[in-house]
């Protein structure tokens, strides 16, 4: 588990690659953290240590403009689903932000301590670091499942098991003991047919939208930035069933998509998490202004077609190749021309 480290600022490092210039969010928040490495055996969550370490102030007058925004309404409520946006919003995909983030920031922390010849710092970085990837790993294979083949292979396992339980109880004549092992067979079977499909999904995962698209949302209309996917919905059971998952027309075996919404929609929504079903690309390139406070960490910047650029972090995550715009001799003749 891991132990007491802050998440600073960053952009602490310009020798670690994350500098950039200050964007526009930044005028009314700021990253906030000023602890240190801690020497003691607390153990606490990686949520929570991220929770604790980064967290947005904002300026009073921006506090005042949110308050009337929210006084004013969502503005693309309802639908025939009977949702509004926030039914969409995702803790879940907010806190696996952080923890990217956070992952960046100690990457950093490493390459800033090896160039000012601080190796004893470096070697404690790079060891939090270590604990950092596996606790991660932990959580998404708990949460995302990303061994469900291992899940149905030992599912299967187990049913071959009981079944030779079975017939000895039968042959036994213990009926009671095999009445209550023909139960459990039957749980596993369902539970081992879901865990192959959700296998299935994984290994053939078909994405309509890359990291860094812009899109639209299909039902309420704003704007927001493809930051994550997953093949399937990995969110827990209350989260579906408030935002009734079970009435998309693909269910919850399509891919969910993290997604990074322009905060002049609504700022109070900044992170939800939608089905491919209900996401739309832009006929035409969107090159309006979009503003969101992770951008300018997810991403280098604009690409020629108003997209985002991810940084490679970012695709390695997903295992993701870098999208290239299509070349189009016309456009080099038509600037020759001019």
């Amino acid at each position: 588990m891991v132990q007491g480290l802050s998440l600073s600022a960053l952009t602490a490092s310009c020798n670690g690659g994350l500098c950039r210039s200050m964007p526009s969010w930044r005028r009314h928040f700021k990253l906030m953290s000023k602890s240190r490495i801690s020497t003691g055996v607390e153990r606490c969550g990686i949520w929570h240590l991220c929770r604790q370490s980064l967290f947005l102030r904002g300026n009073t007058d921006v506090v005042r403009q949110r308050n009337m925004r929210v006084e004013a309404g969502w503005l693309f409520k309802g639908g025939d689903q009977g949702l509004n946006a926030s039914s969409e919003q995702s803790e879940s995909a907010n806190e696996d932000i952080l923890i990217f983030f956070f992952q960046l920031d100690l990457a950093t922390r490493v390459q800033y301590a090896l160039n000012t010849e601080q190796y004893d710092v470096a070697q404690q970085l790079r060891n939090k670091l270590t604990e950092v990837e596996a606790e991660v790993i932990k959580q998404q294979e708990a949460k995302r499942g990303l061994s469900p083949k291992s899940e149905a292979q030992d599912k299967a396992i187990s049913i071959i098991r009981l079944r030779a339980d079975l017939q000895n109880a039968i042959e036994s004549e213990n009926y009671a003991v095999a009445a209550k092992l023909r139960d459990t067979i039957s749980k596993l079977e369902a539970e081992s047919l879901a865990a192959s499909a959700k296998a299935l999904a994984h290994e053939n995962a078909n994405y309509s939208f890359r990291l860094g698209q812009r899109v639209r949302h299909k039902i309420f209309g704003y704007r927001a930035v493809v930051c994550g996917m997953d093949p399937v919905c990995s969110e827990s059971s209350t989260w579906m069933k408030t935002a009734q998952v079970e009435k998309l027309t693909r269910g919850s075996n399509q891919p969910f998509y993290q997604i990074l919404v322009d905060v002049h929609a609504d700022p109070n929504l900044l992170v939800a998490y939608v089905s491919e079903e209900n996401l739309l690309a832009p006929e035409e390139p969107d090159l309006d202004r979009f503003d969101h406070p992770y951008i300018s960490f997810l991403f280098y910047g604009m690409d020629a077609a108003g997209d985002f650029i991810p940084i490679k972090q970012l695709r390695e995550k997903y295992n993701r190749p870098r999208h290239e715009i299509p070349y189009d001799p016309q456009d080099e003749g038509e600037g020759s021309d001019a």
